[in-house]
């Protein structure tokens, strides 16, 4: 007697949840599982990491020009909706702490389709967010080049093409690969790699404030905001990238000591770090020169340091500094990046050769390799103001999928035990999805059109391949 099976359709496989159970078990697939290593001061380093600095070191000479001194105000927009949105991540990192980040959220909250399309937003946000701040490196370290040796490298090779004469971005490809043979050693080697070059920025960051106070004048903060408030939100759009490090966090879920305690301390613990010293940072650099004077500059503060002291050392410092951090950012960028296509092709979404670990280090070590190169790549050829919009989309979107995933959850599951729970719910969600479509909004056309683009190629790939080989396509036949 034979048994007919009923054909699963299209609609309940995009609509399929993975058990949160399933995510909380660990199970060790095939390629092999991860190590919990990782403690709340170094997971804490990791988020402060991959995002202090960025918005300072490299896309300060970006969004200055689109606010003027408003830009302290699309810092402080940028870190409401990033704490908004810490506050719905660390209640889901707390309930779900599984690697995968905001992908395994959606996975288990709104189905297989969403949480696909949140990964591909994820594998936007870190990759091109990677590239983009490789970019910003060979600036400092032509800076840097000159206040030692007198001398800068050729533009040619110093710059992305189209941007002061470049054709190739020669040290940007060499910091992700540096970056990536980091990683290939362990979590644990990076971690701490991470969290020494950390303390390094901050220390270098308040250098830069204490000397840029010394030089500070209210007249250049007026007009505060000659674009007006679109401009203030336009920068604000921009610049939000940079708060990537609170998303960075809940990729290591699987890596870390306690993670129903570690998880959301560490994104708030980063997050308060990261607003202060940003916020300062801009108030200073703006009100020490004039805001035109901001103009496609990535090396920024090493010009205010030269101009205000007279001296070359507080410059190199300030250029070491950010050779260190944009390096640190850099490195925690990528892992998380390895992190979401492990646990994507853990599912079945990604070809398995991202999930495989490699035995001796137990880190992903053919994904990174693979990452690697194409983040070098799009660093070496891509100039950083397309580069900074799309991974703000990236992030963005994704982050506003989090906030309502904890709407979902707190209806579905209520019983499930919670580390951490938003406060004033729902409005805190509520909230943080309102914020970040007002970032959204204020990005610009062609980074719509761009991000269309990506999306229907990822809906391609998912029909095509990633659907037919998920796990829960496996157990339901």
């Amino acid at each position: 007697m034979s048994t007919k099976t009923t054909p699963i359709s299209l609609m309940a496989r995009m609509l399929r949840t993975k058990p949160i159970e399933a995510l909380l078990s660990h199970e060790e697939e095939s390629g092999g599982s991860l190590r919990r290593n990782i403690t709340l001061f170094q997971l804490t380093m990791l988020g402060v990491g991959a995002t202090i600095g960025t918005g300072i070191f490299v896309i300060l000479g970006d969004a200055v020009p689109k606010a003027g001194p408003g830009v302290i105000l699309s810092f402080i927009i940028a870190g409401i909706t990033a704490g908004l949105t810490a506050l719905c991540y660390a209640e889901l990192a707390s309930t779900i702490p599984a690697s995968g980040s905001s992908y395994s959220y959606t996975y288990a909250t709104m189905g297989e389709m969403v949480a696909y399309l949140v990964g591909w937003c994820l594998l936007l946000e870190y990759g091109i967010s990677a590239s983009a701040i490789a970019v910003g490196w060979g600036q400092y370290l032509n800076e840097l080049s000159f206040d030692v040796l007198g001398m800068r490298m050729p533009d040619a090779i110093a710059n992305p093409p189209g941007v002061n004469g470049g054709i190739f971005n020669l040290p940007a490809v060499i910091l992700v690969f540096m970056c990536c043979a980091l990683l290939m050693r362990g979590a644990k080697e990076s971690a701490r790699a991470n969290a020494i070059m950390v303390v390094i920025k901050i220390a270098v960051l308040i250098m830069f404030i204490l000397i840029g106070m010394t030089a500070f004048h209210s007249t250049n903060l007026h007009p505060f905001m000659p674009m007006g408030i679109s401009g203030v939100g336009a920068a604000a759009s921009s610049i939000f990238f940079s708060y990537i490090g609170i998303d960075a966090i809940s990729t290591a879920s699987e890596e870390v000591q306690n993670p129903k305690r570690t998880l959301p301390l560490a994104i708030l613990f980063s997050l308060a770090i990261v607003t202060t010293l940003y916020v300062l940072v801009a108030l200073v650099g703006v009100g020490t020169q004039p805001y035109t004077e901001f103009s496609g500059n990535e090396a920024g503060l090493v010009h205010i340091l030269r101009r205000i002291t007279g001296a070359a050392w507080p410059a190199m410092i300030l250029s070491m500094g950010a050779i260190i951090s944009i390096f640190s950012i850099t490195l925690v960028v990528l892992y998380g990046q390895t992190r979401i296509l492990f646990a994507m092709a853990r599912d079945g979404m990604l070809p398995k050769i991202f999930a495989k670990v490699d035995p001796r280090t137990q880190t992903p070590r053919q994904n990174t390799i693979i990452v690697g190169t194409l983040v070098a790549i799009a660093a070496a050829l891509v100039p950083l103001d397309v580069l900074a919009d799309l991974t703000s989309m990236g992030t963005l979107v994704a982050f506003g999928i989090v906030s309502i995933g904890v709407i979902i959850l707190r209806r579905t599951r209520p019983e499930l035990v919670r580390g951490f729970k938003v406060p004033l719910f729902p409005l805190v969600p509520i909230l943080s999805v309102l914020f970040c479509a007002y970032l959204i909004v204020g990005l610009p056309t062609h980074t719509f059109i761009l991000f269309a683009a990506w999306l229907s190629f990822a809906l391609i790939f998912y029909f095509c391949y990633s659907m037919h080989h998920s796990k829960l396509e496996k157990k339901a036949d």
